[in-house]
């Protein structure tokens, strides 16, 4: 079975390296192409070199200051063309992207299948997060295989009138990768937080990059994060800073030379990830960031009025705390002032337990073979922990 797994960011590269090292070792049974359109150029070459993954096709289409609507004509062409060349059997997305819908209409005008990793994510408004939302549903019309990350993903893809023996549950596999990068040895020498004492104050993480986020929402939030260094002068704030235009400006114009605050570049995986071991709390618009905070037991502030990924606050991991000025300090001081949260610890991760990708592959393999279900019941995920960090 000649599979093509399509990436064009970061995140995609993260949580779909866990399935392809799965795919390689069944070499028998899967051929395995990449394409990547590099929708992402710089940091998705930081994922692809940390996983040491070379994609097969380069399709680069990534432009400066590029459009929706432009990068959107790039990919429908040159996926069309490479799908052609290729000729797979089946077609692997992830996630929510230009690139994951784009892709996944392409295939479908060749009449390929396509599997879709991290399905079922909702938030039921278009404009939030935008265009993701958008992406994923379009996405999921197309979908041949849903690998939902959590039960509540697969519930949603029901109600939406999705066939039960389309849909798995596996976990997400951001998880999977998680482990891997946690068993590997890290410095923080050579990286941008070299000269920066992790053990003098607290750490207060922050990403904040959304396009819903900017403008006069990301002023309250940079607003709110003075007021904390001021009110907290045992907490240090470690912003790395998105490369967007509409972010840099507004962030380096108020928030440089701010003592206790410092702005980075983007980090790789494994220093972010790595730092996030070391902070004492989360304040992101991410939608990643979500599902990585729990599994290292972080208290996680979500500045954004809805999520697709609610299961970290249904379990009192996270909260959606918006982006108003006042509010955001006022949730950050209750963490910040708490003792409770310093010695809890998750009973696991509401998103994942690592065998996503093990999941994903049996099914690929009894699809391949024309054998339902494509996953035994009892051997997709659950969670059934208790961890209150917020």
């Amino acid at each position: 079975m000649r599979l093509a797994v399509v990436v064009g960011t970061r995140p995609e590269v993260i949580k779909t390296a866990p399935v392809i090292y799965e795919l390689k070792k069944r070499p028998h049974l899967f051929e395995v192409k990449v394409i990547a359109t590099a929708q992402h150029r710089e940091m998705l070459d930081q994922a692809l070199s940390l996983f040491h993954i070379t994609p097969d096709y380069d399709l680069d289409l990534m432009c400066p200051g590029q459009s929706l609507a432009g990068f959107t004509s790039r990919v429908m062409e040159s996926m069309h063309t490479a799908l052609e060349e290729i000729a797979p059997d089946m077609i692997m997305v992830q996630g929510d992207t230009t690139t994951v819908f784009v892709a996944s209409l392409a295939a479908f005008y060749w009449k390929i299948p396509v599997v879709h990793i991290e399905a079922g994510l909702r938030s039921y408004d278009l404009k939030n997060p935008f265009p993701e939302e958008a992406n994923r549903r379009l996405t999921s019309i197309l979908t041949d295989i849903h690998c939902a990350p959590t039960p509540l993903a697969k519930t949603r893809l029901l109600n939406e009138g999705i066939s039960p023996e389309k849909i798995i549950v596996t976990g997400n596999t951001v998880v999977d990768a998680l482990h891997y990068i946690l068993n590997r040895p890290f410095s923080f020498e050579n990286t941008p937080l070299a000269s920066i004492d992790l053990n003098q104050y607290r750490t207060v993480l922050v990403t904040c990059h959304r396009r819903e986020s900017l403008e006069h929402d990301l002023e309250n939030i940079l607003h709110a994060l003075l007021d904390l260094v001021k009110k907290f002068p045992d907490i240090r704030i470690i912003y790395p800073v998105h490369l967007n235009p509409g972010v840099q400006g507004p962030v380096r114009r108020m928030l440089s030379h701010i003592d206790r605050i410092h702005l980075l570049p983007p980090l790789d995986y494994v220093t972010f990830i790595n730092l996030l071991k070391h902070s004492s709390l989360i304040l992101t618009d991410s939608g990643g960031l979500q599902e990585e905070a729990p599994t290292l037991g972080k208290p996680l502030l979500v500045m954004r009025t809805v999520t697709e990924r609610p299961e970290a606050f249904q379990h009192g991991l996270s909260k959606i705390i918006g982006t108003n000025r006042e509010t955001i300090v006022q949730e950050a001081s209750r963490v910040l002032s708490s003792d409770e949260t310093t010695n809890a610890v998750p009973t696991g991760n509401p998103y994942g337990d690592g065998a996503a990708s093990c999941r994903i592959v049996d099914a690929l393999e009894r699809w391949s073979r024309d054998k339902y279900p494509l996953l035994d019941p009892k051997c997709e995920f659950s969670y059934s922990g208790t961890s209150h960090l917020i």
